[in-house]
């Protein structure tokens, strides 16, 4: 909304997500989009018509300026309205408020129709030029937000089918019964004999560039994608999870859905357990139901993080990249950190991931020796 273009767009890189100047395994932002809740859809639905209205109008005759005042609105409530929704809070978008109002204003929606007056009987060199920018920005913010509350109800009812069926107890979650089960709910189209089959295809741009690391500024190669609309994104999300081996799992204390890295038999998410008066985790809660319902400490993917990194700091110790004492400061870093994303739910859903990268904990050693 705002920069459209950066907030409906993904970097991907060795298994992760790079947004909004955050980075999440892939597959995260896809799968909290499991879990929006039913009325924030039927909310979306009902203010997202204010915006086919004015497309509508632009796209039909010269645009009705009476119907601006009204999508400006309904764009400033669906802004109220995801502003704590996950994976709508992990924009980081300053003044929202502001630049709505500057892209649903009279010189903007001015801009839009001159800029559609001349392209439909012009050039494409009109597209680079620069005197119509405010108009392509809302004609594109509009689009994205118009088709929201329906595509969500769409997205879920097409995902959470296949991911039902991976949280069926008695399914393995090994990379192959993954990849054969997507290939019975997501055939392969053959052929483009609909528009519709055509435009599930042609939603997004690939491009490859240079980003990076949040964790060492290291630069890398990644894969850019721009989508044209929200849910274009998040299903490139869970899918390119799925190809690293990650895969919605339903926590079995909340019911919400989170996302497993691996084929362990995590029962149980990150967050708080809804209603606990204690505030503890649902995986505490769930450990105290008895034997069949503990999680075993081994497959809590915190731990499993944690002793995938002891492994790379003593692969380096071993190739002499790092000398003893700063090896053991890392492996000390490592565990405190491990420890601490036991205790703390917060801290495991937050910078955990990102501190437990062994050049984040090589940095962190070096400044501390």
């Amino acid at each position: 909304m705002m920069n459209t273009n950066d907030a409906v767009s993904l970097d991907f890189w060795n298994g992760l997500a790079f947004y909004s100047g955050k980075s999440f395994p892939c597959g995260t932002i896809g799968c909290d989009a499991l879990n929006i809740p039913a009325e924030v859809i039927e909310k979306l639905k009902e203010l997202c018509t204010v915006q086919y209205a004015l497309i509508n109008a632009l796209t039909f005759g010269p645009g009705n300026p009476a119907l601006l005042s009204a999508a400006r609105e309904s764009a400033q409530q669906i802004a109220k309205l995801l502003k704590d929704v996950k994976p709508f809070s992990y924009m980081d978008v300053p003044d929202v408020e502001g630049r709505i109002e500057r892209i649903f204003s009279e010189a903007y929606l001015n801009n839009a129709i001159e800029y559609s007056t001349v392209f439909g009987g012009s050039t494409l060199d009109i597209l680079s030029d620069p005197k119509y920018e405010q108009g392509k920005t809302l004609l594109r913010t509009l689009p994205v937000l118009a088709q929201l509350g329906y595509s969500l109800e769409q997205y879920q009812q097409t995902m959470l089918a296949f991911a039902e069926k991976l949280n069926d107890p008695g399914f393995k979650r090994t990379p192959q019964n993954i990849a054969t089960l997507f290939g019975k709910c997501f055939p392969k189209i053959e052929k483009f004999e609909n528009n519709a089959a055509w435009m599930a295809m042609t939603n997004a741009t690939t491009q490859y560039t240079t980003l990076l690391r949040p964790d060492s500024n290291t630069p890398v190669i990644a894969k850019h994608m721009i989508y044209v609309s929200f849910v274009g994104m998040f299903r490139s999300d869970l899918y390119e999870g799925l190809c690293a081996g990650h895969a919605p799992k339903k926590c079995r204390t909340c019911g919400r859905w989170f996302l497993t890295i691996n084929a362990r038999p995590t029962k149980y998410c990150g967050g708080y357990a809804p209603g606990d008066k204690r505030h503890r985790s649902c995986r505490q809660v769930g450990n105290l139901k008895g034997r069949k319902e503990r999680e075993l400490a081994e497959d809590n993917p915190n731990v499993e993080l944690y002793k995938k990194r002891l492994d790379s700091i003593n692969h380096r110790l071993r190739r002499k990249n790092a000398d003893k004492p700063l090896g053991k400061m890392m492996k000390k870093l490592a565990k405190d950190k491990m420890q601490r994303s036991k205790n703390s739910v917060d801290y495991a859903n937050g910078n955990y991931i990102q501190e437990m990268e062994l050049d984040a904990l090589e940095a962190e050693a070096r400044a501390l020796l």
